[in-house]
C-alpha cells in the first residue's frame, strides 16, 4: 500500500512528566492555568503547555467548540501508563475552560489500552444528545491492524454517568460503540465522525475493507446498541484508497477524501450518495500530482455547496495546496485556490481548513514558515487570493511547533488551536490567536 500520509502514534521523544497526585490536586482546586503571551505577537498566546502526564501530549487533531466557549480536545499520548502504552499513557480526552485570564483544563476519560480503545487522533464530535463522539485509531482489543494484537480502533462515546460519582480522574464515562477488526468493516478510523439528522454516525477507516484500502462506515442505534454497516468499500481502482476524511452536505450526501490512489495515484475527492437503492459512490476529482497538488487531507462545505479542502504536497512549490470544488448545475469544477510552502509561507498541512463568516479561509501548515516550524495562516479569497500569516512558530520559544490541528472560532472571533509538540514540555500546546 502506498501510505503517503498517516498519522500514526507519535511516542519518539521523551517527555517531562509531572506527578499524577499534583496534577490532580490543581484540577480538583480548581487551578487556573495561566496563559502564556510570546513576545513579538502580542495577538498569539499559549494556553496550556502539554505535560504528557493526566492531562495528555501531543495533540494531533485540534479541537471542537460548544456554545459556551468551551473547547474539547485528544492527545494520542499522555494520560494512563499501563501495559502496552508503556511509557507515554494511551491517551485521553479533555475539555479547557476559560477562567479568569486563564483556562481550566479537566481530562474528560483517559484510555486505558484495553477494549475501551487508545491513542485518539481525530477531534471529538458534540452529538444531538449533548454528549462527545470520537474514535481511537487502534485498541479496542479486535484484529491486529497496527500493533499486534491491539486492536484496529473504535468508535466511541463519552457522557455523564448516572451510577459512576465523578472523578477528578475521570468524570465522563465511556461506551464503545463499535470495535473494528481491520476486516470487512474496516481498521484504523480516521477523522471526526458525523451525524445526520436522523441520528446515525458516519466516518471513514484507512484500512480495511474488501481490498484493505478502507471504507466509509455507518453506525445505526439499534436495540440499545449500534450496528455498523459498510456504504462503501475502496476498491483502489481508479476510484481512490485510504480515506481520511469526511463531511455531510445539507442534502445528506457524504463528501471526502482519498488520500491515495484515483486515477493518476496521488488522491481523490469523493461524494456518497443515498437513494431507495442504496449508497452511490462518485468520484469528483482525481489529483495529478505536480502543480494540481497531491495527497488531500481534508474537505469542508459552505452554505452555497462549493467543496474546500488541502492536499499534504504537490503544488506550485510542493508544500501542499489549497482547492476549491465550485457547484455548477449538478457537478463540480476543480481548481488549485492557492499553492502552499512559497518563501516563508507555511506548509504540509495536515488537518480541514474553517471558514469565516465573509468567506476567509483560515489553516494551520505542519512546517515551513518563518522559522520552518510551521505557521497559521488566513487565505482571503477576495480578489487574488491572499495569503496572510497570523503566527510562525519558532520552536526556541514556547509557542509550540508543528501544528497539525483544525482551528476553531469563539463568539469573540478569537481562534483556538493545537501544536503537536513544543511548549515547555516538549509534547505541544493549546493557542489562542485573538482578532
Amino acid at each position: 500500500m502506498d501510505a503517503k500520509f498517516l498519522p500514526v502514534q507519535p511516542i519518539s521523544i521523551q517527555p517531562v512528566r509531572i506527578s499524577a497526585i499534583a496534577l490532580v490536586t490543581a484540577m480538583t482546586l480548581g487551578l487556573v492555568i495561566a496563559a502564556t503571551p510570546v513576545a513579538g505577537a502580542q495577538n498569539f498566546r499559549v494556553i496550556h503547555n502539554f505535560t504528557d502526564g493526566l492531562d495528555g501530549g501531543l495533540p494531533f487533531a485540534g479541537l471542537t467548540i460548544d456554545a459556551a466557549g468551551n473547547l474539547y480536545g485528544t492527545t494520542p499520548s499522555g494520560g494512563i501508563v499501563t501495559g502496552q502504552c508503556s511509557p507515554h499513557g494511551c491517551g485521553g480526552v479533555y475539555k479547557l475552560k476559560a477562567a479568569g485570564s486563564g483556562f481550566v483544563l479537566t481530562p474528560l476519560y483517559n484510555f486505558a489500552a484495553g477494549s475501551d480503545g487508545n491513542s485518539p487522533q481525530s477531534r471529538v464530535t458534540i452529538g444531538p444528545d449533548g454528549n462527545l463522539y470520537g474514535t481511537t485509531v487502534t485498541g479496542g482489543g479486535e484484529g491486529s491492524c497496527f500493533y499486534s494484537g491491539s486492536g484496529c480502533g473504535t468508535v466511541f462515546q463519552l457522557k455523564a454517568s448516572a451510577t459512576v460519582p465523578k472523578s477528578a480522574l475521570a468524570p465522563l464515562e465511556e461506551t464503545v460503540l463499535y470495535r473494528f477488526t481491520g476486516g470487512n468493516d474496516g481498521g484504523q478510523p480516521q477523522g471526526n465522525v458525523v451525524f445526520d439528522q436522523s441520528g446515525n454516525i458516519y466516518g471513514v477507516t484507512y484500512q480495511g475493507g474488501t481490498t484493505n484500502a478502507g471504507v466509509i462506515y455507518q453506525l445505526s442505534p439499534s436495540g440499545g446498541g449500534w450496528t455498523e454497516t459498510v456504504l462503501y468499500s475502496a476498491q483502489n481502482n481508479g476510484d481512490g484508497a485510504n480515506p481520511v476524511f469526511l463531511t455531510i452536505g445539507r442534502s445528506g450526501s457524504l463528501y471526502g477524501v482519498f488520500n491515495n490512489g484515483g486515477t493518476y495515484g496521488f488522491g481523490a475527492i469523493f461524494q456518497l450518495s443515498h437513494s431507495a437503492s442504496g449508497w452511490t459512490e462518485q468520484t469528483l476529482h482525481s489529483f495529478t500530482g505536480g502543480e494540481g497538488g497531491e495527497s488531500p487531507v481534508s474537505l469542508i462545505i459552505d452554505a452555497a455547496g462549493n467543496l474546500y479542502g488541502m492536499t499534504y504536497s504537490g503544488g506550485n512549490f510542493g508544500g501542499g495546496t489549497v482547492f476549491a470544488l465550485t457547484s455548477s448545475n449538478g457537478s463540480y469544477l476543480f481548481r488549485t485556490v492557492y499553492s502552499l510552502g512559497h518563501e516563508d509561507e507555511g506548509c504540509n498541512p495536515q488537518n480541514a481548513l474553517v471558514m469565516d463568516a465573509v468567506g476567509n479561509l483560515y489553516g494551520t501548515a505542519s512546517q515551513c514558515g518563518e522559522y520552518n516550524w510551521g505557521a497559521v495562516f488566513k487565505l482571503s479569497l477576495a480578489g487574488v487570493p491572499t495569503y496572510t500569516s497570523l503566527h510562525d512558530f519558532t520552536f526556541e520559544a514556547s509557542d509550540g511547533n508543528n501544528p497539525t490541528s483544525n482551528l476553531v472560532f469563539d463568539a469573540r472571533g478569537s481562534v483556538y488551536g493545537t501544536a503537536q509538540f513544543g511548549g515547555s514540555s516538549d509534547v505541544g500546546v493549546v493557542f489562542e490567536i485573538t482578532p
